[in-house]
């Protein structure tokens, strides 16, 4: 359902005139040797704020962990972990920032 979510949040996002990218892959350093699979992004909006997207019962600390990661990686300082599965769309925003 994941995906389903994902394209109608950047259907609202063109709606609003918000430049996004879908499915980012960035590369990861460790130690001058570069992995070009890194990791991916679900969404990036603005190129400033990582949207990571969830259909899961509770978002648990690993998906937070792993959103801090990524901001760490990319050098941003703003994401959110936005979960699909909730009663209220509210309910299911966590931010993060780095």
């Amino acid at each position: 359902m994941e995906s389903v979510y994902q394209t109608c949040l950047c259907h609202e996002l063109n709606l609003r005139k918000l430049k996004f990218r879908r499915e980012v892959s960035f590369p990861v350093v460790y130690k001058n040797l570069k992995l070009e699979s890194g990791v991916r992004l679900d969404l990036l909006v603005e190129e400033q704020i990582i949207l990571e997207l969830k259909a899961v019962e509770t978002v648990l600390e690993v998906h937070k962990v792993q959103l801090l990661s990524y901001l760490r990686i990319t050098s941003l300082n703003l994401g959110f972990v936005v979960n699909f599965n909730v009663p209220r769309f509210k309910q299911g925003i966590h931010r993060i920032v780095h």
